[in-house]
This record gives C-alpha cells, structure tokens and sequence, in this order.
C-alpha cells in the first residue's frame, strides 16, 4: 500500500541520481546502528512455589526466599559494520554485515523475602526487587535476503529476512566456579532469524538507506546452575530490535 501510494505521486519523473548504481555485480558500504537489546523469558514450571534458601542466593538476605516474577528491560546500544552486497537479480540482492553490537540487557527479579527476628522471633516478609545486568559485546555475522520494490525516482523500498551468527565477547560462561557464584551467565554461541524493512535513497554521490529489523534467538541462552537466580528461568531467549543507517 505504501509503495503504490508513492507510485501515485509521483507524477514526474525526477533526474536521476546513479542511474547504473544498482547493474554492479557487488559493491559495499557502511553501517551504524541504535539497537535496544532484551531478552523474552521462560520461568521455570510452578516458579511462586520453589523454596530458596540463603545459601543460594547469598545477595539477598533472609532465611527463605520465593521468586514471583522474572523479566527483561531493553536499553539503548549502538552497533558498526561493513556491509558486502551481492546483486541476485533485477530486485533481489545478497547481503553480508559483519558487525560489532555494544549493549546491556537487565534482568529483573521480584523475591518474596522471609527473615526470623533474632529479637522478637517474629517472621518478617518483604517483597525485594534484584536487578541483573548482563553487558555484551556481540560479534555477528548475519547473511540476509533482500527483495526490493521498483525504484521511483531516487526511491526505493524493500523488505529482508535472514539467518545471523552471533558471538559474545562479555559472556561469563568460563567464570570460575563460587566467584560471581549469583551471576547469570550464558552461552557465548547464538543463532538468530532476522526479518525487517528498509528505504534507500540515492543522493549524488552515494546510496544512503535506513532500515529496522528484528532479530530472534533460536538457542537458550541460560547455564542453568544452582542458585536462585538461573535456576528460576526455564529458557532464555535474545531479542534484538535495530534501527541502522548504511551508506554505500
């Protein structure tokens, strides 16, 4: 609808800038993104109901412990990369970005707390909130599908969807054991399915474009170990939602 709208109005043709920019076999180019990383959690079964005791959760104090609820807040990041573009056909290309992604992701906890008075005997309960912030810095490597409108003018649109590789640089998976024991750690390896939308308009010199997209974990992320932390998630997931700008 959007594309036949602008087919609508344009009612003339405008000069055309890199008018055999598109006929390359390949080019490249540049990329600089704002990404909000999160995670979509899975608690463990019947989670309200498993008893912790302080030993495994040595941050909070109290003699047992509940965990209610788990959750995920995003918080800004940037990215940088190269970009190798392949043309398939009139309207599709081949693209591979390799890029590095700087971010945090935070995980929240609500804990029911419960504490013995040593002075008066009585049960103290406390609803406590613990956050977990987890800092990455992600190689990936994403190989992406693009299909592409017709170009009006120094218009075009397009749409994509991909596979995309990621490494963790800051992944906390080879912490020795008892230091940072209630750190949540994860995998380093990940492998994610990108979809997402994009413009690009040709200037004078060069091609600038805007695009954002979605990218899903397919592995869980999660060690499971013994502490109340890990082992009140079930699965973990990455989710990653990018707004870039290339320049080619």
């Amino acid at each position: 609808m959007l594309l036949a709208t602008i087919n609508m109005s344009a009612q003339r043709r405008k000069v055309l800038n890199l008018p055999v920019y598109d006929q390359s076999q390949y080019h490249f180019g540049f990329i600089l993104g704002i990404n909000h990383l999160l995670f979509t959690v899975k608690p463990v079964d019947n989670l309200a109901n498993i008893k912790w005791t302080s030993d495994k959760s040595p941050d909070v104090f109290g003699d047992s412990m509940y965990v209610y609820n788990v959750t995920s807040t995003p918080t800004p990041g940037f990215s940088v990369g190269i970009l190798a573009n392949l043309r398939l056909g009139k309207n599709t290309d081949l693209r591979f970005i390799p890029s590095l992604l700087f971010g945090e992701r935070i995980l929240n906890f609500d804990i029911l707390r419960y504490k013995t008075n040593s002075q008066t005997g009585e049960v103290e309960k406390l609803m406590v909130g613990i956050q977990k912030s987890i800092t990455s810095t992600i190689i990936e490597i994403p190989l992406e599908f693009r299909y592409k409108s017709k170009r009006l003018n120094n218009f075009r649109a397009y749409v994509l969807g991909g596979l995309k590789y990621s490494l963790d640089l800051a992944s906390q998976k080879k912490t020795a054991d008892g230091e940072l024991s209630t750190t949540v750690k994860l995998n380093r390896n990940d492998l994610s399915v990108e979809t997402g939308v994009g413009f690009e308009f040709y200037t004078t010199y060069f091609k600038f474009g805007t695009e954002f997209k979605m990218g899903y974990g397919l592995r869980d992320l999660m060690i499971h170990e013994d502490n109340i932390y890990s082992g009140s998630i079930d699965q973990l997931h990455s989710k990653v939602f990018l707004l870039s700008f290339t320049f080619e």
